[in-house]
């Protein structure tokens, strides 16, 4: 099926946004504003390059939204965007940032109530669920830019395959070789945490 046939859920707010009521391009950046930091953090595993770029990519959606034609959904449009500005913005930077654990978002992980009953609960598995946290962006971090996309969109943001090749822009083939590759890849890094015989 072509991309022009499927219903955009957003074409009412896209119209009103082209018409030139910010209003309704506010609703679309509060809409998509949480997925697509997602997406830029896992991909630079930075919070200021990923505030920077979050402001850069609506700017751009903004400047460009005349020129959206429908061809594909506001959705699939903006993520294009917003990942090639990052592969932009990875290319780019000479070399990769070391990770810090400081800069993981890790959600209830970072809940003071629920570190101060895991530490009394049991420090050592709270101790292996930071190093477990630390690895995991590190291995994530280890990946070449384009696999990193993949692996952000489709096992952490649920994206399917034919969404992903549709903001990419590369075949559906492409997406699967390069998340069999990239979950190699992070298999090949995370083995210790693998083999580590369960709590008990």
């Amino acid at each position: 099926m072509s991309e022009i046939s499927r219903i955009d859920p957003d074409q009412e707010l896209v119209e009103r946004a082209q018409a030139g009521d910010t209003r309704a391009f506010d609703e679309l950046i509060v809409k998509y504003s949480p997925k697509l930091y997602g997406l830029i953090y896992n991909m630079t595993s930075n919070k200021d390059d990923t505030n920077d770029l979050m402001q850069d990519v609506f700017a751009k959606a903004f400047r460009s939204l005349g020129r959206f034609q429908g061809k594909s959904t506001f959705y699939t449009w903006i993520y294009a965007i917003g990942t090639n500005m990052t592969l932009n913005f990875l290319k780019k930077r000479k070399r990769r940032m070391a990770s810090s654990l400081d800069e993981v978002d890790s959600g209830i992980q970072n809940d003071p109530a629920f570190i101060d009953y895991t530490n009394r609960a049991n420090p050592r598995k709270q101790s292996d669920v930071h190093s477990l946290q630390e690895k995991l962006n590190d291995a994530l971090q280890a990946l070449s830019k384009d696999h990193r996309a993949v692996v952000t969109m489709f096992d952490i943001q649920g994206i399917p395959h034919a969404e992903i090749s549709r903001i990419l822009g590369v075949s559906e083939g492409t997406v699967r070789s390069r998340l069999f590759y990239a979950h190699r890849q992070l298999q090949g890094h995370l083995e210790e945490f693998r083999l580590r015989p369960a709590e008990v």
